[in-house]
């Protein structure tokens, strides 16, 4: 009986924590195992790039192209798209380029901290296409850098551009909490 009392205590009192851990990682294993599905579509012993990361590569071509000679393929052995800037192999751009996890994980936040309905779809929505322009532009600009600094691959691909994404979504989970979530303080003034 006294086990029982202390966990409902325990319980009781961390219950807005357990609350929170309960819907993140709900959602994120929702949001995964969705993923995962879709990715099941596509055959990697055939070398298949699924379409959301073939529209990522192919929307860093279109930005890249604006700065100079890019371009696009498919790699032959591989199921990944291969990047080229200046007649130059620069980058493989992988499943994994394509952001969706970094995206999943931020939904997943806000879900947790959820506010309102409306806000928090239109929330997740548009911080998702922030994400999404970032990520071509982060594929662009490393695209170049690469050209331009090849010594230093590991570091910008490795180092400083997940700074960046995970930095912005950061920002915009803190704006979540503070602005949005049900969490939010609430200024009568205002």
């Amino acid at each position: 009986m006294l086990k029982i009392d202390c966990l409902e205590n325990y319980v009781r009192k961390y219950k807005p924590f357990l609350v929170f851990l309960a819907k993140f990682f709900l959602t994120y294993v929702l949001l995964t195992a969705a993923y995962q599905w879709y990715l099941s579509g596509f055959n990697e012993k055939h070398n298949e790039v699924d379409t959301i990361t073939q529209s990522v590569a192919s929307q860093s071509e279109m930005l890249l192209q604006l700065f100079g000679d890019a371009r696009m393929d498919k790699h032959p052995s591989q199921p990944c798209m291969r990047l080229f800037y200046h007649g130059k192999f620069v980058a493989r751009i992988i499943e994994g380029c394509n952001a969706l996890s970094v995206m999943m994980l931020f939904a997943a936040f806000v879900v947790a901290f959820s506010g309102k309905l409306k806000q928090t779809v239109l929330f997740i929505l548009g911080g998702s296409v922030l994400i999404h322009i970032l990520n071509i532009a982060r594929i662009a600009l490393l695209a170049v850098l690469i050209y331009q600094f090849p010594e230093h691959e590991n570091f910008l691909h490795g180092v400083v551009f997940p700074l960046v994404i995970y930095g912005v979504v950061f920002a915009l989970w803190v704006v979540w909490v503070n602005k949005f979530s049900r969490y939010a303080k609430r200024n009568p003034e205002a």
